[in-house]
């Protein structure tokens, strides 16, 4: 996903490459102004306010949103003895948040011994997503992780032929399915459930979290587990989607005009499960 998850420019697994005569870095990391007013919540109280963060895109993570240090809270940061080290922004401090009667160790650090060319992030700190109670870009609140403004999605509506078997059994069948677009993925294919053969679909328990779709839904196809998923609400910049099935190539056989679609390189999903333990019904509303 976005910039450096997934298969984007930065990340482990990009699938593109840098057009220059040399070899780059085996790793690039990439920080910019995020330009929104980002708060953290933590207990009932809000431990940093600030319109003036930094993203950080580092391969194979998600973005990390860091706060200037005069940004957040007196007294919040509890300095620990646990000193690490990183790769490429060198020695890590790590604190206790704490809020009121609220405490979590381990859920903030910073980078003290940070090279010249990582000036950016000094005098910030970062807050581990899942230990805060809340992230909020204004009066909103993002789940899953800091939004990455290089993560899009693009759903385009087509006429081309999709059938989808499980051995002998059509179970789907429609020239009317939506194509769906997403940074650092192959195209997916969804089919309105109308083009389902409605019985072939055993609805699995369990839901997965997706930060800019939602919670997802799973569905076994006779043998084939968690062969077919659905959003059954999309989120409202996704909503097209809404209700209809996506069906995974390499458990049933997935075919568009008339040729099989095999599963591409690297396209395996990282799930992210439910966001800092938060309820389906929380997620949902």
């Amino acid at each position: 996903m976005g910039l450096a998850w997934q298969q984007g420019p930065l990340a482990t697994g990009a699938i593109g490459r840098f057009l220059v005569p040399g070899d780059l870095p085996e790793r690039l990391l990439f920080a910019e102004p995020l330009r929104r007013r980002m708060r953290v919540r933590l207990g009932d109280s809000w431990i940093a306010d600030s319109e003036d963060v930094v993203l950080l895109h580092e391969p194979a993570r998600y973005p990390v949103a860091y706060f200037p240090l005069a940004d957040v809270v007196a007294d919040v940061l509890e300095a620990e003895a646990r000193t690490t080290q990183h790769k490429d922004l060198g020695a890590t401090a790590w604190f206790t948040v704490r809020a009121g009667e609220t405490s979590k160790r381990r859920s903030a650090w910073q980078h003290t011994e940070l090279p010249d060319y990582a000036s950016d992030l000094k005098g910030r700190v970062a807050f581990a997503w899942r230990a805060m109670d809340a992230f909020f870009e204004e009066d909103e609140r993002i789940v899953g992780h800091a939004a990455d403004a290089y993560h899009r999605i693009d759903i385009r509506q087509t006429s081309r032929h999709l059938v989808v078997r499980d051995g002998e059994r059509v179970v789907a069948d429609s020239s009317r399915p939506l194509v769906l677009f997403e940074s650092g993925f192959a195209p997916r294919w969804y089919v309105p459930r109308e083009d389902v053969e409605h019985d072939a679909l055993t609805p699995v328990e369990g839901q997965t979290f997706c930060p800019y779709k939602g919670l997802c839904s799973y569905y076994d196809i006779g043998a084939a587990g968690h062969a077919a998923w659905s959003y059954q609400e999309a989120w409202t910049e996704v909503r097209r989607i809404s209700g209809m099935v996506s069906f995974e190539a390499d458990k049933v056989e997935v075919e568009l005009d008339g040729k099989r679609l095999e599963p591409e390189p690297g396209q395996g999903v990282i799930s992210h499960g439910v966001d800092r333990d938060l309820s389906v019904e929380e997620l949902s509303g």
